[in-house]
């Protein structure tokens, strides 16, 4: 598979990404070994598409343990915007050409990767080879090999790697995870998940470019549902068949329209995914031998809904899901607290995403799976 980078990223879409750079007025700025003695770290988001634009720099305002500190764009009018709006430093401002000088830049602490799935890797593992803690959007790559290279790079530069699952940090996530933990409703025998949105926009759009997205819904919303049913349950899946389906073949070119997956777990469990690009679906249901429990909405941006078979609603005070993310990730850098969504998690799902397809290729055969026990499950 041809990888996109960099160098060829630019003439494929119009659409500029983003880089690093600080906030002038930041304060508690210090080098990296010093993270412990500092009470805020500073965050470069590289990628400034719609989720840094309306979701990551929003969030990063109201965030306690770190902040916006830099940008990394390859779109030079992107600066100026960003600059006048938080108040970024021009000396933090970075492109993809000079990126690797971020190493020489004490201020910014993480960078956090926010660029299309086929470049995750590489500028994950130059952030780390810069000394730069690392958060990674979802997918981590688009290959289980992509995954391993990040994890091994974050390691031999002793740095820390997340990934950018928001739904980990959120208290409906929590409770669910609770709920199976304590056996609330018993032994989980079923668990169903979807994720998906209808998209009618632009086809050119680089999630509907293979090389560039990977794949398609199982990529992109697929992973929401998959790790719904690993929560769920509290286990890692031991086998997968799936299936594939296309309604729109004139739009979903080059990617998967819709794809639907069943699961065996350990335990006996059974679980079933659906996720598309071509209709709307937010839920999860888990069945127990004492009771249910579910969410609906299940993955959005919140706030999120859920209720139990024994009548409670489930409900909780709306807050950015991706300020808790962050803020979760701060601690486990400042405090070494328990990191909620390590890469080793990111590198099960993607695991998981290529028994699915492999599944697919092989008209639906079962593909086993095997997992250390709770590989992948963040503290």
């Amino acid at each position: 598979m041809k990888i996109i980078s960099r160098r060829n990223f630019n003439s494929l879409t119009a659409k500029g990404l983003g880089g690093a750079a600080l906030l002038s007025s930041a304060p508690f700025a210090c080098a990296m070994g010093a993270n412990q003695d500092k009470k805020k770290l500073g965050i470069a988001l590289v990628g400034l598409g719609s989720y840094s634009t309306y979701q990551l720099a929003p969030a990063l305002q109201d965030t306690q343990y770190c902040y916006l500190a830099g940008i990394v764009t390859g779109t030079p009018e992107k600066e100026k915007i960003w600059a006048d709006k938080y108040g970024i430093p021009e000396k933090n401002i970075y492109n993809y050409q000079n990126f690797d000088d971020i190493a020489n830049n004490e201020d910014i602490d993480v960078v956090y990767v926010v660029l299309p799935n086929s470049m995750h890797a590489e500028f994950s593992i130059r952030a780390a080879k810069a000394g730069k803690h690392v958060i990674c959007e979802k997918p981590m790559g688009i290959s289980v090999e992509e995954c391993t290279a990040i994890i091994e790079a974050c390691n031999e530069a002793g740095v820390k790697l997340g990934m950018g699952y928001r739904l980990h940090s959120e208290p409906y996530t929590q409770q669910v995870k609770e709920y199976v933990k304590e056996k609330t409703f018993g032994d989980i025998l079923f668990v169903s998940a979807d994720a998906a949105y209808r998209s009618t926009g632009n086809p050119d759009q680089w999630r509907l470019n293979k090389e560039m997205s990977g794949g398609g819904a199982l990529m992109n919303m697929g992973v929401y549902a998959v790790q719904s049913t690993i929560y769920g349950t509290g286990e890692n899946p031991i086998s997968v068949a799936a299936q594939e389906f296309s309604t729109r073949p004139d739009y979903f070119k080059d990617t998967d329209e819709t794809i639907t997956a069943q699961f065996k777990f350990p335990s006996g469990a059974v679980g079933n995914i659906t996720t598309s690009h071509n209709f709307n679906a937010n839920a999860m249901y888990a069945s127990g031998t004492s009771g249910w429990f579910r969410l609906q909405p299940a993955n959005n941006y919140g706030p999120l809904s859920g209720e139990t078979s024994n009548g409670d609603t489930i409900k909780f005070p709306h807050e950015s899901q991706q300020k808790l993310q962050m803020d979760d990730f701060a601690r486990h850098v400042l405090f070494d607290e328990p990191n909620k969504a390590p890469g080793e998690m990111g590198k099960r799902d993607m695991m998981i995403v290529e028994a699915i397809y492999r599944s697919i290729a092989n008209g639906g055969e079962t593909i086993a799976l095997d997992f250390e026990p709770g590989y992948g499950f963040g503290g």
